[in-house]
C-alpha cells in the first residue's frame, strides 16, 4: 500500500498475534507494504494467522538482494543459503568458457544469483519438479538474466550427469531433512513440497548420490559445493573425501552453524 496506516497496522498485528505469529508487528508491516488494499491485507493476515507461509501469501521473497517469485510447489529461499552463494563466488573466477550447474534448483535463487554475479559464465539450473521449475523459469524471465538455463531434469539419474563434462563447479542445496525431521516439521514448513525437504532416513541420500554420480562431470580441480543441515557437515565432508575430493572445507553461516561443505575434484592417479 502506498500510505502506511497505523490503525490498520495495529489491527493486523493483533490478528497475527492471535495466531501466535512470533514477529507479528514486523510481519504486519511487510503485509501492509505489499498488499494492494486494506481488504487484501486483512485477508493475507487472516491466512498467515493460520500459519500459511508469509512468503507464499506475498508471492515474492528476497534472496541475496534480488526478488524471487515463490508459491505452492517450490521451496522458499532462506538466508542460510546465501552462505553457499558467498562461498562459490569467492572461489570461482568469472570465465566466458565455463559452465556451473545448480542441482535441485527449485526457485532458481542460487543459479540466478550466481549467473548475475558471474556474467561471463553459463549457469544451468536442473530441477525434477515441473511446479518448481515453473518458478525458476519465471524468475529468470523476471530478472532478465541471459547467461542461464532452467531445465527439467532428474539429477539422480546417471544419464543426466553423463551429458555434462568439464564443469567448473556444481552447486546444490538438496533435500536434507531426516525421517525424524520430516515427522516433526514446523507447521509453516508442511506447506512446502516434501520432495524438496526429504533427504532419506539419515538426510544424506542426495549427498551420497550426487557426489558419486556427478564427480566425473567436473573438470580437474572443479568445485563441488553443498548446503547442509545442522550436524551434517562432518558426514558430508566424509562423503566428498571418499569420492576423491580434496581441499575440503566446512563453512559456517552467520549463526555459527556449519552450513556449507565444499571440495575440489582431485586427479586420480
Amino acid at each position: 500500500m502506498k500510505l502506511f496506516d497505523p490503525n490498520l497496522h495495529r489491527e493486523l498485528t493483533a490478528l497475527l498475534a492471535s495466531g501466535a505469529i512470533e514477529d507479528a508487528e514486523l510481519e504486519a508491516k511487510w503485509i501492509l507494504e505489499d498488499a494492494p488494499s486494506a481488504d487484501a491485507a486483512r485477508q493475507i493476515a487472516e491466512r498467515r494467522a493460520k500459519h500459511e507461509p508469509l512468503q507464499y501469501l506475498l508471492g515474492e521473497w528476497e534472496f541475496y538482494g534480488l526478488p524471487f517469485c515463490v508459491g505452492e510447489g517450490v521451496l522458499i529461499p532462506r538466508p542460510d543459503t546465501e552462505t553457499l552463494v558467498d562461498a562459490v563466488l569467492s572461489r570461482i573466477p568469472d570465465r566466458s568458457s565455463q559452465q556451473i550447474l545448480d542441482l535441485c534448483t527449485g526457485s532458481g535463487c542460487i543459479a540466478l544469483t550466481l549467473a548475475k554475479h558471474l556474467p561471463q559464465s553459463t549457469v544451468i539450473g536442473l530441477e525434477k519438479s515441473p511446479e518448481a521449475l515453473h518458478y525458476a523459469q519465471r524468475n529468470q524471465e523476471m530478472l532478465n538474466i541471459k547467461n542461464t538455463q532452467m531445465l527439467e531434469k532428474d539429477v539422480l539419474l546417471p544419464e543426466t550427469a553423463a551429458a555434462y563434462h568439464g564443469l567448473a563447479a556444481i552447486v546444490s542445496n538438496p533435500p536434507y531433512l531426516t525421517a525424524e525431521d520430516m515427522a516433526h516439521l514446523q507447521e509453516e514448513v508442511t506447506y512446502e513440497p516434501a520432495a524438496a525437504l526429504d533427504g532419506g532416513a539419515d538426510g544424506l541420500h542426495f549427498y551420497r548420490e550426487i557426489t558419486r554420480i556427478w564427480r566425473d562431470a567436473l573438470c580437474e580441480g572443479g568445485l563441488l559445493a553443498y548446503e547442509v543441515g545442522v550436524y551434517q557437515a562432518e558426514d558430508v565432508a566424509a562423503i566428498l573425501s571418499q569420492n576423491g575430493f580434496g581441499c575440503i572445507e566446512c563453512i559456517c553461516d552467520l549463526g555459527g552453524i556449519q552450513r556449507v561443505v565444499l571440495g575440489r575434484k582431485e586427479t586420480v592417479s
